[in-house]
């Protein structure tokens, strides 16, 4: 009877076990609803991608989603990780869908921020530097804003304002910043309807239905914006849990790296 207990006690743990590391890709999907949207729009968030290597099954579960752009919302380049990989999806993304592109805090760790930036550049990707860009999908435009990381020594305040500023026309407007914990600032502007961010990488360990995550960077054990959809003042905040697949202290446990599309759809009248 012991016997059969333990090897019970095993099977299950076993079974946690390979669950809880799966690190196969996930998509996840965020409904947003709007009076200033007319017809639905697809957006695919990649953020968090370090430089992981998906062989050759990122850009083609990208391409499965049929977005109408692809945002890029920091930390697609690494500090330590080879540069190559994140080359190759930037230029694949770039030729096939608009891309708009704002830096994570890896990219400035890494010393050569200016030199991503330019490699974004020509692979035909928007990199928002305290500005906004605008999109027209089905006949109607967006505007796409974007803020360089504070590690970029750019006042999160100014930049936020400097990105308003350059807004076009009074249309839905996305905000596109690295860090989630600053989601008060961005929301504080009523300037941006939806603001799209990374960096916590899902709070790293998860206990479904108990703990969204454990811990985030900037944000601490137990993060309150550690992956999903929030609304905060009026602003919805999406935060992606990433594509990176490890980290250097924790592992992704409970916590699959993950793509995230975002459906806006017009709201009923």
């Amino acid at each position: 009877m012991r016997k059969r207990f333990w090897l019970m006690l095993l099977a299950v743990v076993m079974i946690l076990a390979v669950v809880g590391l799966d690190q196969r890709l996930i998509v996840r999907t965020y409904l947003v609803e709007s009076d200033e949207i007319a017809a639905p729009v697809r957006l695919a968030v990649v953020a968090d991608y370090h430089g992981c290597d998906y062989g050759d099954g990122l850009l083609p579960a990208i391409e499965a989603l049929r977005p109408d752009a692809v945002l890029l919302p920091g930390d697609i380049f690494d500090d330590d990780m080879p540069w190559e990989r994140s080359k190759v999806l930037v230029r694949g993304l770039s030729a096939r869908y608009p891309c708009y592109y704002v830096t994570g805090n890896h990219e400035y760790w890494s010393g050569e921020a200016d030199e991503i930036c330019r490699i974004i550049e020509d692979a035909g990707a928007t990199v928002l530097n305290a500005s906004c860009a605008e999109l027209t999908v089905n006949g109607q435009h967006i505007n796409i804003c974007g803020i360089p990381d504070p590690y970029s020594l750019v006042d999160t305040e100014e930049g936020l304002t400097r990105a308003a500023a350059d807004i076009r026309q009074e249309e839905f407007t996305v905000l596109l910043a690295h860090r989630p914990e600053l989601i008060e600032q961005y929301a504080a502007m009523n300037t941006f309807d939806l603001v799209v961010s990374g960096h916590a990488h899902g709070g790293q360990v998860r206990i479904p239905f108990l703990v969204n995550g454990l811990f985030a960077p900037n944000q601490g054990w137990f993060p309150k914006y550690a992956g999903g959809c929030y609304e905060v003042d009026g602003t919805v905040l999406v935060v992606s849990r990433g594509l990176a697949r490890k980290s250097t202290r924790l592992p992704r446990i409970f916590n699959r790296p993950e793509l995230v599309v975002i459906e806006i759809y017009p709201a009923e009248k």
